[in-house]
């Protein structure tokens, strides 16, 4: 076997630099400036840089919405938004939900309807029904809204069916869906 040479040189480290960025993030009413790494996603930083375990990592693809924060006043699935891209984002997560000591009427509601049974869920529960309160007086409508009624024009009525259907993307395992429901529409009322 005739010799085939020198070995290549292995391949250099990229420079730490330039896989990671400076970003500000407002959360919970705070500004955290953080230097993240390119692939971190939102929920990873909030949990492991920032020590914010109220949101979960669930499936980590985005199905169950345990991982449900606010980001500039909309639902979203922190597993899936790399953090990078936030910059400048203010976020809400589930520590944040509670003021003055206070819970918000949702956290209330889930204590007073028993609407959790392990509480895994439960904060993304929370901050999926506060982007849900949002989205209806908005007036933004779901799939059960009545089709005729137009997109925008005044709150939409957070009834029992329209509850389900917003927090559909919110699993529960423990099967606590009944009060999660009725917890919402007491804050409704």
């Amino acid at each position: 076997m005739p010799d085939p040479g020198p070995l290549p040189d292995p391949p250099q480290s990229p420079d730490p630099d330039a896989t990671r960025s400076r970003v500000t993030l407002q959360v919970n009413g705070e500004p955290r400036d953080l230097t993240v790494d390119h692939r971190a996603t939102l929920l990873d930083v909030l949990r492991e840089r920032l020590g914010l375990t109220g949101a979960k990592k669930g499936c980590d693809h985005g199905q169950c919405g345990a991982c449900t924060v606010l980001v500039d006043g909309r639902r979203a699935n922190s597993c899936l938004l790399l953090a990078v891209a936030q910059d400048g984002a203010e976020v809400i997560t589930v520590e944040g939900l509670a003021a003055g000591g206070e819970l918000h009427p949702v956290q209330q509601a889930f204590l007073d309807r028993d609407a959790f049974q392990c509480g895994y869920c439960t904060p993304g529960q929370l901050c999926s029904a506060v982007g849900v309160f949002a989205e209806a007086a908005a007036g933004h409508p779901s799939h059960v809204t009545d089709p005729g009624r137009p997109s925008g024009q005044g709150p939409v009525e957070l009834d029992a069916e329209e509850i389900r259907e917003r927090l559909s993307g919110n699993l529960c395992r423990c099967g606590a869906y009944p009060n999660i429901v009725a917890a919402v529409q007491d804050v409704t009322r």
